[in-house]
């Protein structure tokens, strides 16, 4: 591997488990990321560290304060609901474009993100949340539009960080079946059946969302980031 590819490569692994840690609250909204602290953490130069906090800026999950440095990004209520509104228009435009393009591959690969989700349906409610985002990203890559994936990227993220830190426990068994039933459509060629499915979904998920301030949970420090950290070191070598 060229030292170009390496670095891109270990640059990935780190955003990668950031947005994880992040998307399953384990690094908490407000809570500060000091570059030389995650770069002993993942045993990485700054330099590589910055690049990832970069990227996790440009998709909403954190805030790169000028002088202050990085720290996980707390989006309001009244942003939400605009991002909620919004990240409906789009993927009814991603329905769309993965009708055009569906193949049986196209199905297959849903599917397995799909058991993966009922995978984790028993495990901690973060992480489904993030296997959930995930279902909406994969959908917007299949679509094979690189300006819609780079919006429902930056908005599903940011939504999903929504979820973490205002939505009401809940069983995922609504949020499984609902997808299940979009991936049918979505097989089907029924477009219609597709886009009125996804927007009854994003509307429930909205409304799991919107429905409280308590934020809870006390702040998580940096040594919860050791298995996430720990897979990127054992992965970069």
């Amino acid at each position: 591997m060229k030292a170009s590819d390496k670095v891109k490569h270990r640059t990935d692994m780190i955003s990668s488990a950031l947005r994880s840690a992040i998307l399953e609250r384990v690094l908490m909204p407000g809570m500060k990321l000091p570059e030389d602290s995650l770069g002993e953490r993942f045993g990485v130069s700054r330099t590589l560290i910055r690049q990832s906090l970069e990227r996790l800026a440009a998709e909403g999950l954190i805030e790169l304060r000028r002088n202050k440095g990085a720290m996980v990004a707390k989006p309001s209520l009244e942003e939400a609901r605009d991002l909620f509104e919004l990240r409906t228009q789009i993927e009814d435009l991603v329905i769309s474009r993965v009708i055009k393009n569906m193949t049986p591959d196209i199905i297959a690969e849903l599917e397995g993100h799909l058991a993966k989700e009922v995978e984790a349906e028993h495990a901690a409610e973060p992480k489904s949340i993030r296997l959930a985002t995930e279902f909406h990203i994969l959908l917007a890559k299949l679509a094979g539009s690189p300006v819609l994936l780079r919006y429902v990227e930056e908005i599903g993220y940011r939504c999903g960080l929504t979820l973490s830190l205002y939505a009401r426990p809940h069983s995922t068994d609504c949020g499984i079946a609902e997808h299940r039933q979009i991936i049918e459509a979505l097989a089907t060629g029924d477009e219609d059946a597709a886009r009125k499915l996804m927007r009854h979904h994003l509307n429930a998920v909205a409304d799991r969302a919107l429905f409280t301030t308590d934020e809870g949970g006390p702040l998580v420090y940096l040594d919860a980031l050791e298995p996430y950290a720990k897979k990127v070191r054992d992965g970069g070598a």
